[in-house]
Order: C-alpha cells, then structure tokens, then sequence
C-alpha cells in the first residue's frame, strides 16, 4: 500500500525517529510504501537551521536522522508529473496553502493517499469534497490490522 508523506510528516519524523511518525516511516516497509517529491529535499535543506534548533542536536546527528528517514521514501521530480495533475491540485489547495501543491499533485498522479498531519490542509480539502488523505492515527492503526 503506497502513501504519499508531505513536509511536515518527514519534518517530525528526522525531529524524533523514534516517535510514531518515525516509527511507521522506518518500520513499515513489509507492508507500506512511501514517497514523496523532490521538494522535500529542498524543504529540509532550507528549514535546516530550524530543525538543527528544534531538535537540539548536533548537525551529524541531524544528517543521521535525515538519512534515516528520506532513505525510507521513494523520491519523484515533480517535472515528471503531467501539467493536468499540477492543475487539479492547484484548484484544491489554492486558497489553503500552495505550499501543499507538490505532495496533493504527487499523491493524485499515484491515486494513492496523501499521509499529512496539517489539520488546515485536511480541513481545506474536505470542505472541497477531498478526503484522499490519511491522519498519522489512522495509518498506525490501519498498520496494526494489517500486521494481524
């Protein structure tokens, strides 16, 4: 089963590997597939002094945890994806956060689920009937039952 995870999925994941997130990143492979765009590359390029920050740990550290999780995922350039999925996805998300187009692009171009914590984001896409998005809950216990 495959999801795509939007930046600030991976962000709390290299913030703490250890937490749920970053549990069902690294130890779901068997069962779940991720990806994401090249964008997230970028974003954790250029938010690095703030998670340096946040996560209170020295840069190699830092590099660890980033390795650890984007080795995890599997990566697609944008560039790759037809124009009409970039349109779509810029109706949706136009008056909720453009920074969202990448990851609700990508997830329509692989009719799979976009896995993301922001709740306005969520909020936004259902108010326009979109719902192909999953809650960290819901992926940890949809894990659970397929584990069974």
């Amino acid at each position: 089963m495959k999801f795509v995870i939007d930046t600030n999925i991976a962000f709390s994941a290299v913030l703490n590997t250890e937490s749920k997130i970053g549990d069902l990143i690294m130890n779901s492979h068997e069962i779940f597939e991720f990806h994401a765009c090249d964008t997230l590359r970028s974003e954790l390029k250029k938010h690095r002094p703030k998670l340096l920050e946040f996560s209170k740990t020295s840069e190699e550290q830092l590099d660890q945890s980033e390795y650890q999780i984007t080795n995890c995922l599997t990566f697609t350039n944008e560039a790759l994806i037809p124009f009409e999925f970039w349109a779509g996805a810029a109706n949706l998300v136009r008056d909720i956060d453009m920074n969202d187009i990448a990851f609700v692009t990508l997830a329509q171009f692989l009719s799979v689920k976009l896995w993301t914590g922001d709740r306005e984001l969520m909020k936004g896409l259902a108010r326009k009937g979109y719902t192909n998005f999953i809650t960290t809950d819901e992926l940890y216990k949809l894990r659970s039952l397929l584990e069974q």
